[in-house]
């Protein structure tokens, strides 16, 4: 009896799932662990595999087909059952020009073909494993503008005409022209968690400034001794776990609303906010530094880099994503000064970091120069209110400003 492949929930709010790719085709044969299938869920791009050993039979859903959980997609044939003699129907033109070049494409790339009239067959992608990418399609875009261009200048000129308008002497560029480009599933989802967020969830903001000197000597002079074994810890580093300690002193921030009752988490689990490419669907997938109350400076630096680099390269895993009690944003290693940032529920609180800037500032008294960083904490007021605030915030400040306690 065919074994039946469903859209699985990958995440705990997924209720949809796109398919993006199939590294599989019919006839193909298949084990336990194997790649089947790249999916777009509600957080990140994830990868489907196989559980079990068999032939792929069907491919129910084709590739840029939006289903809900639960619904069959494909199926496999057992050890001993009737082999596949004949493809099934071809998907659909678009789908069918990828899956004959053996191209994968990307989200964004695949909208932009579609809005522009690029066929995809022609296109050499740049991507990894030569995937095509937003930047080939406008680059064949540019390049059909500006032949089209030469073409009018090579041609006879047109008299001029008193009424006529004068024509810009540069042409617009492709994303100056008037279109609209479908939102993706991940996009889709976002826009409705942050509104649900900002609906349900009564915010309110507490900003407080940091002394960076101690802990930029301190990452500075541990860099040198560790460059010899190829790591370099980062500000967010530190970052997460000053707040991860800061959170097992402080319970309130390691909590979530649960309508009638608050919810204690046990595990210091904090969430890191990771940007992904354009290739990728764009957007934001937030990964988990698990027990990071309990993990050295090293180890969090080599989690947050691996999570970072595989939501950006192949999409996390349901459990690297899952299980958040706090989350860091951190725009000021983009120059960002300071600003507030949207609760990820059901976290109570999400801290957004801006840039260590360097500026006169009063120390012991005297005027010097200096590093100095704000940080912005956003709030579930049903949960934490302003003084368990500022009792975190001087937790997280005695931390920063004394760097040598997170190395025991």
């Amino acid at each position: 009896m065919p074994i039946e492949i469903t859209m699985p929930r990958l995440s705990d709010t997924m209720e949809v799932g796109t398919i993006l790719h199939w590294h599989v085709a019919v006839g193909d044969s298949v084990s336990s662990g194997d790649l089947l299938a790249d999916i777009e869920t509600d957080k990140a791009t994830m990868e489907l595999q196989s559980f079990d050993d068999g032939q792929v039979s069907q491919l129910i859903v084709s590739e840029g087909n939006q289903v809900d959980v639960g619904t069959v997609i494909a199926t496999l044939l057992e050890d001993g059952e009737a082999k596949v003699e004949e493809v099934p129907e071809a998907p659909t033109p678009t789908i069918q020009k990828v899956v004959e070049t053996g191209h994968r494409v990307s989200p964004v790339a695949r909208r932009l073909a579609e809005v522009y009239g690029v066929d995809l067959q022609t296109v050499q992608g740049s991507g990894p494993s030569g995937r095509i990418i937003k930047r080939d399609i406008l680059q064949v875009v540019d390049t059909v503008s500006e032949t089209t261009a030469a073409a009018k200048t090579t041609s006879a000129p047109t008299p001029v005409v008193p009424s006529t308008p004068i024509q810009p002497l540069v042409s617009a560029s492709p994303w100056q022209e008037e279109r609209t480009v479908p939102l993706s599933n991940m996009r889709q989802i976002i826009a409705k968690r942050l509104v649900e967020s900002k609906q349900t969830i009564p915010h309110y903001q507490v900003t407080m400034s940091f002394d960076m000197d101690p802990l930029l000597e301190m990452r500075k002079t541990l860099n040198k001794q560790l460059a010899s074994v190829g790591i370099k810890l980062s500000v967010n580093d530190f970052l997460v776990r000053c707040c991860a300690l800061s959170m097992a002193t402080n319970p309130e921030f390691n909590a979530s609303f649960g309508g009638d009752s608050i919810h204690y988490h046990g595990p210091v689990n904090v969430g890191i906010a990771i940007a992904l490419p354009e290739e990728r669907g764009g957007g934001l997938v937030v990964g988990t530094i698990k027990h990071a109350d309990q993990k050295s400076l090293r180890t969090i630096s080599q989690e947050s880099q691996y999570l970072s680099k595989k939501a950006r390269e192949n999409g996390l895993s349901p459990d690297e994503i899952g299980d958040t009690t706090f989350t860091i944003s951190n725009l000021g290693m983009f120059g960002v000064d300071n600003f507030t940032a949207i609760i990820n529920p059901p976290n109570s609180a999400i801290l957004a970091v801006g840039a260590a800037i360097e500026k006169p500032v009063v120390r012991g008294g005297e005027l010097a120069v200096g590093n100095e960083m704000s940080a912005t904490l956003s709030l579930d007021h049903r949960v934490i209110d302003g003084a368990m605030a500022a009792i975190y915030l001087k937790t997280l400040k005695e931390l920063i400003e004394n760097p040598a306690s997170l190395l025991v």
